[in-house]
């Protein structure tokens, strides 16, 4: 018997029109959401580009061990911290 993966065809008719508008108007409000947090706290992208700009200098084999790793540094808040404020003797290549 075969597996399901997710992919199959999709049903374009399993959702009426009004369905299809609201489902739309709800990503348009996810979207403009998610935009404004990620405005409010650029912390967020600090420490996103900070943990892509290590993996890819350091290109762990275990990702989720690196990721783990880097993500529960004591150190972590006050690294992101100094980034944000442009501490230029953060030059991230610690």
């Amino acid at each position: 018997m075969a597996e399901k993966s997710g992919l199959e065809k999709l049903d374009f008719g399993a959702l009426s029109i009004k369905q299809q508008q609201q489902l739309r108007q709800f990503k348009i409000e996810t979207r403009i959401n998610n935009e404004k947090y990620l405005r409010e706290h650029p912390e967020v992208e600090a420490l996103i580009s900070d943990f892509l700009r290590d993996v890819f200098l350091k290109r762990p084999t275990d990702i989720r061990e690196f990721a783990a790793d880097y993500f529960t540094d004591p150190n972590l808040c006050m690294s992101i911290g100094s980034k944000l404020q442009g501490d230029p003797a953060d030059t991230g290549t610690d």
